[in-house]
């Protein structure tokens, strides 16, 4: 069975090989976050795999996006460093203006922006009281 990405991954392999294991580890060693690691896979356009082309991204799909994850784990990086850019997009792409479309997906799509936090309401099981 032969592998339909098999360009994808041979592309971003090739990239994390410039980032060596001591890289990720003296990274993790010091809590830090992998920025030169971002910013190559976002210069590279991997982060807007999913942006449409129309905007600066590759146009990509779910699937590809998914095989850019698993080989940056796979060749010893952390994808969490990276997914929120790709994926957290979404939500502006579904529900944002024209106007907010055009003004922030190519920015997110060249790296010039890092879009890359995940929220959730907090749960609370009781209302606090106020004073």
């Amino acid at each position: 069975m032969s592998d339909r990405y098999h360009d994808i991954r041979d592309a971003v392999r090739d990239l994390c090989r410039q980032f060596t294991d001591a890289y990720h580890r003296e990274i993790d060693a010091r809590r830090g976050y992998p920025e030169a690691f971002v910013d190559a896979v976002a210069s590279a356009g991997w982060m807007a795999a999913l942006i449409p082309s129309e905007y600066g991204g590759s146009g990509l799909g779910l699937a590809e996006a998914s095989v850019i994850m698993e080989e940056i784990n796979r060749s010893g990086g952390n994808s969490a460093a990276c997914h929120g850019q790709m994926y957290n997009m979404n939500t502006l792409l579904r529900h944002g203006s024209e106007q907010q479309k055009a003004f922030y997906l190519p920015r997110i799509a060249s790296g010039e922006w890092r879009l890359q936090s995940m929220g959730e309401p907090s749960r609370q099981l009781a209302p606090t009281p106020r004073r």
